[in-house]
């Protein structure tokens, strides 16, 4: 869990300015601490320096472009991010083991094997299944209380029992629990995916460990089955709907609203939110 409040502000401007040549200064004087001293509190908490963090998620992010936007080229993706068509074909080459166009051709066969769940099967939807699953809607900002954690989502379940003990106080009948996820874990290595745990704040919530969840428009995925068929339904999402949709996903990040769970049988009932322009 990643609980120091410097180093959450710092992982939250670089997610928010991932487009930007962000420098490793810029973001020390923006926690109000010194390049030298901030990196290692950096390294400490998150386990890398705060320039191989910038790299990998512009690394990873901009793949998952790759992977989801079939219509655009490679040249106006790695313009995004803030590379030449040149230095990002070798970045990405050093980061993945393969050209952007090598990537691009083999994400979808790589997307199906399952990292969380090993046993489970994968067999992509269809556009048309797929489709009778979504509605596009426009979501309302809500103020949430988040807990950020930097490693396996197959740990999600105890730090969801570990949460929900700690702000029992906090919890009503009104209540939405949330998960936040940045990453596709067929991209970002298992152990280093960066996720939230979330739920709705009550009203004059004076705990440090919150902010406002940007609504706007939002491709909904209504899931309903078990927890080991999530990693399925979302790469149908990325690797079928969402290249033949005519949606354009945006630079907001997604989530989960959960609906249902039943923690013995793991059957849910999950909204899959998507960020769409």
């Amino acid at each position: 869990m990643i609980n120091n409040e410097y180093i959450n502000r710092a992982i939250d401007y670089i997610l928010n300015h991932i487009n930007e040549n962000v420098s490793v200064d810029e973001i020390a004087s923006h926690c109000n601490f010194s390049r030298y001293y901030f990196s290692r509190m950096f390294k400490m908490e998150t386990g890398e320096s705060i320039y191989e963090f910038i790299k990998r998620v512009k690394m990873e992010q901009s793949a998952f472009r790759l992977k989801v936007e079939r219509n655009r080229s490679i040249t106006d993706i790695s313009c995004d991010y803030g590379y030449s068509s040149s230095n990002y074909c070798s970045a990405f080459k050093q980061h993945h083991n393969l050209s952007p166009m090598e990537f691009r051709r083999n994400i979808t066969q790589k997307s199906l094997a399952n990292p969380i769940f090993n046993c489970a099967t994968i067999g992509l939807e269809s556009f048309e299944v797929c489709n009778q699953k979504i509605s596009i809607e426009i979501l309302e900002d809500c103020p949430i209380i988040y807990q950020r954690h930097k490693g396996n989502y197959g740990d999600l379940s105890v730090h969801w029992e570990e949460f929900q003990e700690k702000y029992k106080n906090y919890i009503t009948e009104l209540t939405l629990f949330i998960e936040r996820t940045y990453d596709d874990p067929s991209i970002t290595h298992i152990d280093k995916c960066l996720y939230e745990i979330c739920m709705t704040a009550p009203e004059n919530c004076n705990l440090e460990n919150t902010y406002i969840l940007k609504g706007g428009k939002f491709v909904i995925y209504h899931f309903r089955g078990l927890a080991k068929e999530i990693y399925t339904s979302y790469q149908s999402i990325f690797n079928v709907w969402l290249p033949q949709s005519n949606c354009e996903i945006d630079d907001r990040y997604g989530f989960e609203i959960y609906r249902k769970v039943d923690c013995d049988s793991m059957y849910m009932e999950i909204d899959l939110c998507i960020p769409i322009k």
